[in-house]
């Protein structure tokens, strides 16, 4: 298992707005500067974060994006399943239906599926807020 870019710069961009709230809106172009990501790379990720309702975009003059949700709450597995990231060891795990036809009888399965289960509990107990400190 990988953690994209993609997956990663989102929880830095969190960390960042949540750490400079009391700026209020904070533009794409300070973000990347802040987090040496490009501004088109940081647009795409803050429309999904925006999507998947972690901040708030405010457009035209003053505009820019403001996280909305509480970082004591908002916790790494979620925000990485909104970037589309996979907790799953192994690609048989990853889907469901499950289509191997060794699927029924496999013996190993079920250890990466437990071990899919620790990564997502590993990533759900630990929050943005936990990332500031």
């Amino acid at each position: 298992m990988l953690i994209s870019t993609r997956g990663r710069y989102a929880l830095r961009f969190l960390i960042d707005l949540a750490e400079n709230k009391d700026e209020g809106f904070i533009t794409t172009q300070e973000l990347s500067e802040r987090q040496e990501v490009s501004k088109k790379y940081a647009e795409r990720l803050m429309a999904s974060l925006s999507r998947g309702n972690f901040v708030e975009a405010q457009h035209g003059v003053g505009g820019g994006y403001r996280i909305v949700v509480r970082p004591e709450e908002c916790r790494v597995s979620d925000v990485l399943l909104a970037m589309d990231e996979e907790f799953a060891p192994v690609t048989c795990t990853a889907c469901e239906p499950n289509e191997c036809p060794r699927a029924k009888d496999c013996r190993t399965r079920p250890m990466w599926e437990k071990l899919g289960g620790i990564i997502h509990d590993f990533f759900d107990g630990i929050t943005i807020a936990d990332l500031m400190k």
